[in-house]
């Protein structure tokens, strides 16, 4: 009877350890996300404490995608940060998507890899581990991610473990759904701030080169950009050259030029509408998937600069993982392209305004030349013409030039003549 009494006391001391851990894991899960809205501090601390609570050998965390349609590895441990955002499942694809899809945790003790449902990421060394327990990140029944728990060896998991997992699952998904909304707040606030600042630069007294490299600039913030350029349409050519671009590399800023209706950007000019690529290095259309992956480009957004409904060139938007751009997202850089395309125009009709005034001056400056000549030389306007003309080529001097030299020699020879002086 003690001895019994006594197991019964030593279990009733081993469930509340690991009630007290529980509590306790809880609670360090609610004050970190309490404490920040910053969706990638949450996730990553998530991930650091169901490492550390199940003393897993991996973790890795998958939140579903804006368009719901795709599961995006948003944070790992051990950290992989060259593919944070590169890797994806669809809904129902792998262990993982299964999950997703179906809203069910599974637990494999043992060779995980030899499950029918396993999908295989060659640069993954998490592929090779034994143990594997996924459970769905839910908030509000609605499932928003997948967190994996990985072991190198066989393991058998205890019901505690996989209670306190799956407990915390559901107390980060309201957190992360929360991180989300306020992500998506800020970048709300900031698509009006840079529409705003957009729009005092083009209509500013700035020069157009500075305007281009202004918005390459906002559009890569706004958009958290590897790369932004700016490709103007040289029409008589029928040829995109970049024109402006906030990256430093020598190999993106020299690419050549492209025919309209060619590659992604020239595609989006030829069409007049937005195009978007999920990887670039995938993309057959795309010509230049060398330099995307030496750069470390993976998708694409390229919209293109109209007004009027005619196309005067492209703005490109990389990132360096795989992003989903939203229609929103969309249509907020077609605006800012538009705007840029107002500023190319507006330019163009103060250098024409310009040309017709030059001309008009130079126009008034060779009649005068050429009265002068007819009154002193007697010769016809034909001949006065043809005699400026000409030495406009022998002396390789514009007409204007030769007009003015005309009328300050017939001054200099009639203050000569007068016995003038010369002020």
């Amino acid at each position: 009877m003690t001895k019994a009494l006594h197991n019964s006391t030593d279990r009733l001391r081993q469930a509340l350890r690991e009630k007290s851990r529980e509590v306790e894991v809880l609670h360090r899960i609610s004050d970190s996300i309490s404490n920040t809205l910053d969706l990638e501090s949450v996730l990553k601390h998530i991930v650091e404490v169901v490492v550390e609570v199940t003393h897993a050998d991996a973790c890795l965390l998958y939140l579903l995608s804006p368009g719901k349609d795709e599961l995006v590895l948003r944070a790992s441990k051990n950290p992989h940060p060259r593919l944070i955002g590169r890797i994806t499942l669809g809904l129902g694809e792998g262990i993982t998507g299964w999950v997703a899809r179906e809203r069910m945790s599974v637990v494999i003790p043992s060779n995980a890899s030899d499950d029918p449902r396993f999908k295989v990421f060659h640069n993954l060394p998490e592929d090779r581990y034994q143990a594997f327990v996924s459970v769905p990140i839910l908030t509000k029944k609605e499932v928003v991610g997948v967190i994996n728990v990985q072991h190198k060896r066989p393991r058998r998991y205890q019901a505690d473990e996989l209670a306190l997992l799956t407990t915390i699952a559901n107390q980060v998904g309201g957190a992360i759904e929360n991180a989300r909304l306020y992500e998506e707040m800020r970048r709300k606030v900031l698509q009006v701030e840079t529409l705003s600042q957009v729009s005092e630069t083009v209509t500013s007294n700035r020069l157009i080169e500075d305007i281009f490299q202004l918005i390459v600039a906002m559009v890569a913030q706004l958009m958290n950009s590897k790369i932004c350029s700016i490709m103007l349409l040289d029409h008589e050519k029928g040829e995109l050259r970049i024109v402006a671009t906030q990256s430093l590399s020598e190999a993106y800023r020299r690419k050549p030029h492209l025919k309209v209706g060619q590659s992604i950007s020239g595609r989006a000019v030829q069409e007049r509408r937005p195009i978007i690529v999920p990887d670039v290095t995938k993309e057959h259309d795309y010509m230049f998937p060398d330099i995307a992956r030496k750069e470390g480009l993976c998708s694409l957004l390229s919209v293109p600069m109209l007004v009027r409904d005619k196309a005067l060139g492209v703005i490109n938007t990389y990132t360096s993982v795989s992003h989903h751009f939203t229609a929103e997202e969309t249509k907020v850089v077609q605006a800012i392209a538009n705007q840029a395309a107002i500023a190319i125009e507006h330019t163009t009709l103060l250098d024409k305004s310009f040309e017709m005034q030059e001309a008009l001056a130079v126009r008034k400056v060779v009649e005068r030349a050429k009265g002068y000549l007819m009154r002193t030389r007697k010769l016809t306007e034909e001949e006065a013409f043809r005699l400026i003309q000409r030495q406009s080529m022998t002396l390789r001097k514009s007409m204007r030039e030769v007009a003015e030299a005309i009328l300050l020699a017939g001054e200099i020879e009639e203050q000569a003549a007068g016995g003038g002086k010369l002020a």
